[in-house]
């Protein structure tokens, strides 16, 4: 009887770590291997946020689009689309708070400051709601049709069937973003390469401050 109770409290200790270790998995993905891989994070229905000191953007392009954020429900949001050909991130913060049947689990993953930049090639993000401190765009187009883009890596192929066909869209040539603070459902890239990737997990919630 001991032993079986002694198995029943490991149980449930092992239930514990394994929730937050599962969602340090799926956020890992971003980092496979310093860039080595594509990398893609996202959330089922969870939004989650990401801030930056400074971004300097190759080949800029926006555009909007609906976001699956629970296909079995057929909740759908809109989103602004941006996509990059290259980008070089400072002092990049991400952060996700996912509740459990435990609590809240933050998950919060920070590199590109220890004086190398976080690096990401054909980048795109699905974001809500976007704050930055000051934005400057270099050979701006404005009003141009998501399908006809020069500028940035295109439209992501996982948004075609969610966008507008000939949609409005804005593109730059370069791009350069302070102090970035956002809302995002999902995020993807060809390659990430993340210097000085630091990560902590929580049984509380997590939150990035732009230039930490």
């Amino acid at each position: 009887m001991k032993s079986q109770a002694r198995g029943g409290t490991r149980w449930k200790r092992f239930a514990v770590v394994m929730v937050p270790s599962v969602g340090a998995a799926a956020a890992v993905t971003m980092a496979i291997a310093q860039g080595a891989l594509a990398a893609s994070f996202q959330v089922s229905g969870q939004q989650f946020q990401i801030t930056a000191k400074h971004i300097h953007g190759e080949g800029f392009g926006q555009y909007g689009a609906m976001e699956d954020t629970d296909p079995k429900a057929k909740d759908h949001k809109p989103v602004a689309v941006v996509g990059m050909n290259d980008a070089d991130i400072t002092k990049l913060c991400q952060a996700v708070n996912v509740p459990t049947p435990f609590g809240t689990v933050g998950l919060k993953l920070k590199a590109g400051g220890g004086g190398k930049k976080v690096h990401a090639k054909q980048l795109y993000l699905d974001a809500n709601e976007m704050k930055v401190g000051n934005a400057q765009f270099n050979k701006i187009d404005i009003g141009v049709s998501s399908d006809h883009m020069t500028q940035g890596p295109g439209k992501n192929p996982g948004d075609v069937k969610k966008s507008v066909p000939n949609s409005f869209a804005q593109q730059a040539e370069t791009v350069e973003f302070d102090n970035v603070d956002q809302k995002a459902w999902a995020t993807s890239s060809a390659s990430f390469t993340l210097p000085d990737l630091r990560m902590n997990i929580s049984m509380d919630e997590q939150v990035c401050k732009p230039g930490e």
